[in-house]
């Protein structure tokens, strides 16, 4: 469903490390005052082996609490006979819990999808969806594991304030679980539900499931790799799982 339309961009904003506080591939990390950091992701759906999917994440920490972003994603298909600058917004992350071990944010981001569609205008009109997001996401945290849960809301239309008019309304659901491996490799485990609330559209939903493995380079710095695994509810009581396997590759650093 994250693959339809515009969700959740930064939703890297929170965290704190299994090695240590603010490693970047936790799933609760955040950047410290005055850092900045950059998560570059690389991936392909089970939809198509020949379309990849390029996402870059760009953040910096106002406060020790408070943090902004952008995010973007390019697209390319058929060994780019068909490209497209998909995705592109800006975002806030907050804090609301910092104790020892347990943790919370709410974070909120605007974008738009897609920004300059293959064979369109700049921002055509018929194709760009604007999108709104707000979520929260709370965790534990220790030097071995951390175990961290979110829930989203966004609302997607045709213009970016026609708050009367009919939209799209998403929920997603998901944890993410990693586990430190040795000083070295963390292996990372998610799953995730992603539906649709309008009553128009019935039995639309997805899940999407995610094991990978992250070599820490050092303390901001880290690689990754991963697989995915989709399964959509399409028809009542029906559920169908997609061929093959969704695969990606991550890179994370903070200065």
């Amino acid at each position: 469903m994250k693959k339809l339309v515009l969700t959740s961009l930064l939703t890297v904003f929170a965290v704190s490390g299994a090695h240590a506080a603010g490693m970047l591939d936790n799933p609760l990390y955040r950047p410290d005052q005055g850092m900045f950091y950059s998560m570059t992701d690389l991936e392909s759906n089970t939809n198509s082996t020949t379309r990849l999917d390029l996402g870059e994440e760009f953040g910096y920490g106002i406060t020790d609490r408070l943090a902004v972003g952008i995010a973007m994603s390019m697209a390319e298909n058929n060994w780019f006979d068909q490209s497209e600058w998909g995705q592109l917004g800006i975002g806030v992350n907050y804090r609301l819990l910092d104790m020892e071990k347990w943790k919370a944010d709410i974070y909120g981001s605007y974008g738009v999808n897609p920004v300059w569609a293959y064979g369109k205008s700049f921002m055509e009109e018929n194709e760009t969806n604007y999108a709104w997001n707000i979520g929260m996401r709370a965790g534990y945290v220790t030097d071995a594991w951390t175990l961290a849960g979110y829930i989203d809301f966004d609302y997607v239309n045709t213009e970016s304030f026609n708050w009367g008019d009919d939209g799209w309304h998403y929920l997603t659901l998901g944890a993410d679980l990693l586990v430190a491996l040795n000083e070295d490799w963390d292996l990372a485990l998610g799953a995730q539900y992603t539906g649709i609330m309008d009553d128009r559209v019935e039995n639309a939903g997805q899940w999407e499931g995610k094991i990978g493995a992250n070599y820490l380079i050092d303390d901001n710095m880290f690689v990754g790799i991963y697989l995915a695994k989709y399964m959509a509810h399409t028809n009542p009581g029906q559920w169908t799982v997609a061929d093959g396997f969704g695969y990606g590759a991550k890179f994370g650093i903070q200065f």
